[in-house]
């Protein structure tokens, strides 16, 4: 390609293309001048040593029971070299390269490997406790223009990460009215919209430049669609009860590689704000699935609750994200029954 230096020698060659190649290639080569160079996106083998499948709760069948635990390895074909695919739901290993345009020049600024799945919570198969190093997560760059938010105006706790009824919960729930707005805590992509009748309800999911995942559930609208770089503050649904919830709230997760992580490690929710401008992820910080392995293991339990001064069948279903509807099915009573003070209700 010739190197233009001036406006002068551009226009006489400009009138040579027209005049020495015809109009309709002439044309074809004007155009290719001004082409813009998109980021490479290349297929490649995937590494199946690390891909296992899911192990599902008994009677569960939803997204937020099948997204943590490991079993047999399972291998996954060759990846298609259609690009085209990639927002349709299935699973690919593509290799990633951000570039961006300097003098003229582009230049690659961050190359990854990386599996990009529309549908599955967990594709990645990892488990953190096997984690041998420190990993080093600077949760923003001002210098970089990369900021962050927090999901709401308000971030008054209902519910912690942990053990809850019987199961485990692998968010931080955040007490809203249905209609607030959600907004994306990082920058990054859209990897997943999706409806989870048995757990999240309406929910999303952002792969962040930072290398965190964040999930948005029980929204009564997800707006932002699988493929959208969104910007931290930037509207993502709104707020609401679908899925498995007792009321309106947001249960929001952070996630390394598939592993939730407990959203106040990062967090200061009543101060509105971050704790640092890094995190530091270590095998430590998973140690809890051996309890929550251990309590999905072996069937469903039975879990009860014992009814102390001030207990409401509402406040019960609240504390234990179980539905009114449920725990009067489960002990043979109506919305209208007295509770007695030292007598047990079981919530699961």
């Amino acid at each position: 390609m010739y190197k233009i230096k001036a406006p002068v020698t551009f226009l006489l060659f400009m009138l040579c293309l027209l005049g020495c190649t015809g109009g309709a290639a002439a044309q074809g080569k004007v155009k290719d001048l001004f082409k813009v160079k998109t980021p490479k996106i290349q297929y490649v083998r995937p590494d199946t040593t690390i891909l296992i499948k899911y192990e599902d709760f008994p009677d569960e069948g939803s997204d937020a029971d099948e997204s943590v635990f490991f079993n047999p390895k399972k291998e996954l074909s060759i990846v298609s070299e259609d690009t085209s695919e990639l927002d349709l739901g299935e699973q690919h290993i593509v290799e990633m390269s951000e570039e961006v345009l300097v003098d003229s020049s582009w230049i690659k600024i961050a190359g990854y490997y990386a599996i990009w799945d529309t549908q599955n919570l967990n594709p990645y198969k990892m488990d953190g406790r096997q984690l041998q190093d420190t990993v080093d997560i600077k949760l923003y760059d001002l210098a970089s223009n990369r900021t962050y938010d927090m999901p709401l105006e308000k971030t008054p706790i209902t519910s912690h990460f942990g053990s809850r009824g019987g199961r485990w919960h692998y968010g931080t729930d955040i007490d809203l009215n249905t209609g607030d707005s959600i907004v994306a805590a990082f920058d990054g992509v859209v990897r997943i919209n999706k409806w989870d009748g048995g757990g999240y309800g309406n929910y999303i999911v952002v792969r962040h430049y930072n290398g965190l995942e964040t999930l948005y559930g029980h929204m009564s609208k997800a707006i932002a669609e699988p493929g959208n770089f969104v910007k931290a503050g930037e509207l993502i649904g709104y707020g609401g009860s679908t899925g498995r919830s007792s009321g309106p709230h947001l249960h929001y997760e952070v996630r390394y590689q598939g592993n939730p992580i407990d959203p106040e490690n990062i967090y200061d929710f009543p101060q509105y704000l971050l704790k640092g401008e890094s995190f530091q992820i270590t095998s430590a910080l998973f140690t809890y699935y051996n309890k929550a392995k251990s309590g999905s293991s072996g069937g469903r339990r039975a879990a009860y609750h014992k009814i102390r001064k001030g207990d409401t069948l509402s406040g019960i279903s609240k504390k234990y994200g179980v539905p009114v509807k449920q725990l009067t099915k489960l002990n043979g009573m109506s919305s209208r029954s007295t509770l007695r003070i030292g007598k047990s209700i079981r919530i699961r």
